[in-house]
């Protein structure tokens, strides 16, 4: 189980940026080998924006070498740095600048485009926005859809890139489940996996997020 929080993007920089084997990257990132060989081919995440995973903490200069020269090396995620580091509890809802609400559709299509496992309470929560304004961006409803363009919301400055991290920790599992069932649809008939209720995630996400998001949020978003 890859513990690479931004997979897709992760395998991105490593095709460019090292000689690692197709199965060595799957194997590091949590994905099949033939969806990283559909990134090299432009198939799969075309245009997306490699994550380093050297300056992230999550990967050695070293654990690449060994892996270039052994074709049969599985490389490992670097012990992290700050995992030991508490965060203090954030009290109360998040107030964000008005100069920077503007930038908020910009990371719900980041969500929407790159991490679909994170649910709508969640992307609320960590940038402060609605739910009105998130199903606008997804259907493209939004006053501003044609300027709005994927920006992750750390670069925006809208949260930090633990706070990020930490949500897309929380919604990893999901997406693993997710994929394997993708998986097992596509290799044809035969017994059907067990299904969660699809409003398990969700509802359990929306009471933890209306713990911490106030009705004030609503009237300070105009984005």
């Amino acid at each position: 189980m890859s513990e690479v929080l931004m997979p897709k993007a992760t395998a991105v920089w490593l095709l460019d940026n090292t000689s690692l084997t197709f199965a060595q990257i799957a194997a590091f990132c949590g994905l099949h080998h033939l969806e990283v060989k559909g990134i090299a081919d432009g198939d799969v995440a075309e245009n997306m924006r490699g994550v380093d995973p050297i300056a992230g903490g999550i990967l050695s200069r070293e654990e690449i070498q060994r892996g270039e020269n052994d074709e049969s090396y599985r490389m490992k995620v670097a012990e992290s740095k700050i995992a030991h580091i508490p965060q203090p509890k954030r009290k109360g809802s998040r107030y964000t600048p008005v100069i920077r609400r503007q930038d908020k559709p910009d990371a719900v299509a980041w969500f929407i485009r790159n991490h679909p496992e994170v649910s709508d309470a969640q992307i609320s929560k960590l940038i402060g926005t609605t739910k009105s304004t998130i199903n606008n961006v997804r259907d493209k409803s939004h006053w501003n859809s044609p300027n709005i363009r994927p920006v992750d919301p750390v670069t925006l400055g809208l949260c930090t890139q633990i706070e990020l991290d930490e949500v897309i920790a929380k919604s990893a599992e999901k997406r693993r489940k997710m994929e394997a069932e993708k998986a097992l649809r596509s290799e044809g008939p035969g017994l059907a996996p067990a299904q969660d209720d699809p409003g398990a995630y969700d509802s359990q996400e929306e009471d933890d997020a209306k713990k911490d998001v106030s009705a004030d949020d609503v009237f300070r978003d105009f984005s």
